[in-house]
C-alpha cells in the first residue's frame, strides 16, 4: 500500500481496532469460560468483539473516501471487490453443501475471516496484474 496520508490514517485506525478486538475477545472468552456473565450482559459481551471488526469495515470505507490518489483508491476498490466476491462465493458454496448434509456447520463469523483473506488475495491479484500501487 502506498504511504499516502489517508493510508497512514487507515493503518492507525486498523491497528487500534485490532488491539481493541483482541482485548474484547480475550475478555469475552474469559467471562464466558468462567460463567461470570448472564442475561442481557452476556448478549452485550458476546457482541462486543464483533464491533471492532465492523469498525475495520467502516475504516476501509472511510479510507476510500479520504484517499485523494484515484489510482491508489482504485486498487483498494478492486481489492475489496475481490475480497467480497471470494468470501460470498465460499460462504454460498459452503451453505449449499451444509444444507445437503455434505459438510459440517461453520460459525458464520468466519465469513469475515474469509473476507480478510480475500483482501490478501486481492492484493496478490493486483500485484500479479501490475495494478498494485
Amino acid at each position: 500500500m502506498v504511504r499516502t496520508a489517508a493510508a497512514r490514517r487507515y493503518n492507525r485506525r486498523v491497528l487500534l481496532l485490532s488491539v481493541v478486538y483482541a482485548v474484547l475477545l480475550l475478555a469475552a472468552g474469559y467471562l464466558f469460560n468462567h460463567r461470570a456473565i448472564h442475561g442481557i450482559g452476556a448478549w452485550i459481551v458476546a457482541i462486543l468483539p464483533a464491533l471492532p471488526i465492523v469498525g475495520v469495515f467502516a475504516a476501509i470505507g472511510r479510507y476510500l473516501i479520504e484517499e485523494q490518489d484515484e489510482y491508489v483508491r482504485m486498487t483498494m476498490v478492486r481489492q475489496t471487490l475481490i475480497a467480497s466476491g471470494f468470501a460470498l462465493s465460499v460462504a454460498t458454496i459452503w451453505g449449499f453443501l451444509e444444507s445437503f448434509g455434505m459438510v459440517g456447520h461453520v460459525e458464520s463469523f468466519y465469513i469475515a475471516v474469509l473476507w480478510f483473506a480475500g483482501l490478501g488475495l486481492g492484493a496478490c491479484v493486483n500485484k500479479m496484474t501490475g495494478v498494485s500501487a
